[in-house]
């Protein structure tokens, strides 16, 4: 019988829920990914070092302590990026803590990713951003500086005979690669294998994301108080069929499949990790059982000659208030209100001879602004004031923060304290993002286990050329569409939005193959611009790129300088791009009458399976 390698998606971010790990480990998994670290979450990180040397996460000792010794025991291997900033120290904690329920796993880090030693040098060698053009700041603002390493480390580790592999960056499909590699021998030359455990661990790192979680059609969705974690099947040709525990809420479908395969993917033919680039674009997906979806298709081509990296700096202070409004016209006071205190900060600033605030940013939770020009509750009675400003110095945040609690009685009626977050958060440090290229063989990679350490080998020559892919175009336009005729694009299909700096995603999968072409005449690169103007960088071009899915029927479109500068930096309710999906599902499309009259159908039926499903949900 053909060798089948099942992996276990655990942890999607560093405060994910253990539950689910029971279902997952009594459904029989060789291996548990947990991807721990995110750009903001680096951030985090190089913050609490200064006060915090260990430089990860304690959130898996703590949540780990019922669980490790049932995976050891099981034969369960674990592989995870937590080690964060510090992958011995993460490697010694985790053995402190198997001491204390007597079990004795083999642990392996990798160390190779951190290149703070190295910020002067970068400095000195005049690096810019590779998205804004910005240039590196002098090394006395930088937190952090990580390559994004691939997964030939991991397998090493695992080669030698690991049970737990823990990392600091790394791409967080390298989790699910690194085993794959070990167990079928693949080569740095297995172009499309190597892409296939690409996509699976791409799959896995959001956990619940494939199995449920976000999904577009989420009134379907049972059990989320028990959602499942993901379960990758793998095979050695590249195979990969995506599944979840038996005992768990939540469902597999080719809908919740292709959400996550575009999720924070650019070009889809060019999907860039330090291996192989691979390509999504003619990925086949099928329902071959109950929770059980199918995909083939992925291609491979050779892997880039440079790492990613990812410097995280200071950028000063900032501070940020909700404050309720309630009342006729509550937007207008509101509105009104933070103006004020933007006004009267800088007036105290300025008799201080201080400098003024780094911009300050006013949303108004409650009245639809994530929706631009079409909102429809600007009458509302009700909204939150959600107040951002930045500032170099510590005391000029906090200056704002004390100066929000006189709205109460000198602005507007209506005005009530900040339930949110008592007198504010308080001033707290922000962090930028800055990202650059580096040429592989400047980076040198070693495997720690037990008191012996290596050295691990990459392929450093690189040989990708986007020249020699062929880009897919959009299905000829319909001739049967009627201009009167138009539906709402989550009528005809999913979508799913995510960040990648200054930019998001939203991948559009057609519910039906016959749907495609409409969609694609009336999501042109102008359209979505249009939709999404409201959001765009005043300073920077308005953007738009869009990618054609042939496989599964599907358009990615990459939105670029729209948020707000990124998720460590954006003063924005929505930093990470989550709702951007939810926002391009009303854009009408044009159908035929038939189309229309069919998505009315569906509609009444996906409301009455709704129906059913509260009705269980009740019983239960």
């Amino acid at each position: 019988m053909a060798k089948v390698v099942r992996i276990g998606g655990g942890h999607a971010h560093y405060e994910d829920t253990m539950d689910g790990y029971a279902a997952m480990l009594d459904s029989g998994v060789d291996y548990v990914i947990c991807d721990f670290l995110a750009e903001f979450t680096m951030a985090v990180l190089a913050k609490d070092v200064r006060g915090n040397p260990d430089g990860y996460s304690p959130t898996l000792i703590r949540d780990f302590r019922p669980w490790l010794r049932p995976m050891i025991d099981k034969g369960t291997k674990l592989v995870t990026n937590w080690g964060g900033l510090n992958p011995a120290g993460a490697a010694r904690a985790l053995k402190t803590l198997c001491s204390e329920l007597g079990i004795a796993p083999k642990i392996a880090f990798v160390e190779g990713d951190d290149l703070r030693d190295r910020a002067e040098a970068l400095h000195a060698a005049g690096l810019t951003d590779m998205f804004g053009g910005r240039p590196l700041p002098d090394k006395a603002r930088i937190a952090s500086i990580n390559a994004y390493l691939g997964a030939f480390p991991i397998a090493s580790a695992l080669a030698a005979g690991a049970d737990i592999v823990i990392t600091g960056r790394v791409v967080d499909s390298a989790l699910a690669l690194g085993p794959l590699i070990h167990e079928f021998r693949w080569t740095p030359l297995d172009y499309d294998r190597l892409a296939a455990g690409t996509l699976a661990g791409h799959l896995l790192e959001c956990s619940s994301q494939v199995t449920g979680g976000i999904f577009t059609d989420w009134e379907l969705v049972p059990g989320w108080a028990d959602m499942a974690k993901p379960i990758a099947e793998c095979h050695a040709d590249g195979r990969i069929v995506l599944t979840k525990p038996e005992a768990s809420g939540g469902m597999v479908s080719v809908g919740t499949v292709a959400e996550q395969m575009i999720y924070e993917v650019g070009d889809p033919q060019a999907y860039i990790v330090p291996d192989v680039v691979c390509d999504f674009s003619e990925v086949q997906l099928r329902e071959i059982g109950p929770h059980r979806i199918e995909l083939t298709g992925v291609r491979g081509y050779a892997p880039p000659s440079q790492y990613k990296v990812c410097t995280i700096y200071d950028e000063g202070w900032r501070g940020r208030i909700f404050v309720p409004i309630i009342g006729t016209a509550a937007a207008a006071k509101a509105n009104k209100n933070g103006k004020a205190i933007f006004e009267r900060t800088n007036r105290m600033l300025r008799d201080r001879n201080a400098k003024p605030l780094n911009g300050g940013h006013i949303e108004l939770l409650g009245t639809e602004t994530a929706f631009g020009a079409r909102s429809r509750q600007q009458a509302s009675r009700e909204v939150v004031a959600m107040m951002t400003a930045d500032h170099d110095e510590r005391e000029g945040i906090e200056i704002f923060l004390k100066e929000q609690l006189s709205a109460g009685t000198s602005m507007a009626p209506g005005t009530s304290i900040n339930i949110l977050s008592g007198t504010g958060t308080g001033a707290i440090p922000l962090s930028r993002m800055f990202a650059f290229l580096i040429d592989k063989r400047e980076i040198s990679i070693t495997v720690t286990m037990d008191d012996r350490s290596w050295d691990v080998p990459v392929e450093t020559g690189g040989g990708y050329d986007p020249a020699k892919v062929r880009k897919h175009v959009a299905p000829p336009p319909p001739d049967d569409t009627d201009p009167g005729c138009t539906v709402p694009l989550i009528a005809l299909a999913w979508a799913r939005s995510g960040d990648k700096g200054n930019l998001f995603n939203v991948g559009v999968i057609a519910r039906r193959p016959e749907y495609a072409s409409y969609i694609a005449a009336s999501l042109t690169i102008e359209s979505v611009r249009d939709w999404f103007a409201h959001l765009f960088d005043l300073d920077q071009p308005a953007r738009v790129d869009r990618y054609v899915m042939p496989g599964s029927c599907g358009l990615n479109f990459v939105v670029h300088n729209s948020l707000d500068g990124g998720v460590s930096s954006a003063k924005r309710f929505d930093p990470l791009g989550k709702s951007m999906a939810q926002n391009l599902l009303e854009i009408p499309i044009a159908v035929s009458r038939s189309i229309a009259e069919r998505c009315a159908a569906e509609q009444e039926r996906r409301e009455a399976d709704y129906e059913t499903y509260r009705s269980l949900e009740r019983l239960i």
